[in-house]
């Protein structure tokens, strides 16, 4: 499977933008871009829904199941959305559902939920979907204070399970950063021994003006 596994340090991180743009960066080369996200909270928020932004940034034709295959209203970790709802996540239905996006087309991008440790079931966290996958992982981080620790911390866990991380990629990366933000971005890329992205606020109603991000390279 060719494809990317974007995480985040934490939630609110801008992981599914840095996810949308890697889509839309590969599917404006000329690929045949599928996505997909195990899980969806929050439903109730309004906006676009993750699994839509997704979709419309790889101009793809899946369907919200395809993508998605839980999606809850409330916005919870997913396995308390599952318990609301009165289900139970499928480890099992999470592998099949990827491994059927991913042959549809020729890059699979698969956005995972909050965080690494995050869990899908009490039994099945967001980090064992990723290592059932096998694909290189791009972490998404802010910029500013903190970031170090939690992109050190993502980065350890993520090796810790054998698998390669790409690339960090911190954003909403400002035009003028800030000597905390630079000396963030420096030492992320030192200590981690990682190559380490920018990727500045985008408009996401306009995918034709977003910058390109193409991480496949490293990743590959």
């Amino acid at each position: 499977m060719r494809g990317v596994f974007v995480t985040g340090t934490g939630t609110e991180v801008g992981k599914t933008v840095v996810a949308a743009v890697i889509a839309r960066t590969n599917a404006a080369a000329g690929e045949t871009v599928a996505v997909f996200k195990p899980a969806v909270s929050g439903l109730d928020e309004g906006g676009e829904p993750d699994h839509a932004l997704l979709r419309r940034a790889a101009g793809s034709e899946q369907s919200d199941d395809e993508i998605a295959p839980y999606r809850y209203r409330a916005p919870v970790s997913p396995h308390l959305g599952a318990e609301l709802a009165g289900e139970r996540i499928d480890p099992g239905r999470l592998r099949e559902a990827a491994l059927a996006a991913a042959s549809r087309g020729d890059l699979l991008v698969c956005e995972g939920v909050g965080g690494f440790l995050v869990p899908l079931t009490l039994g099945y966290l967001v980090r064992d979907l990723a290592r059932d996958l096998g694909a290189p992982v791009v972490i998404a981080a802010a910029p500013g204070l903190g970031t170090i620790n939690h992109s050190l911390l993502t980065l350890e866990a993520i090796r810790a399970v054998g698998l390669e991380v790409s690339t960090v990629v911190l954003t909403p990366w400002p035009a003028e950063p800030d000597v905390v933000e630079a000396s963030n971005r420096e030492a992320i890329r030192r200590l981690g021994q990682v190559r380490v992205e920018v990727l500045p606020r985008i408009d996401l109603a306009d995918p034709a003006g977003w910058p390109p991000l193409n991480l496949m390279e490293a990743a590959s």
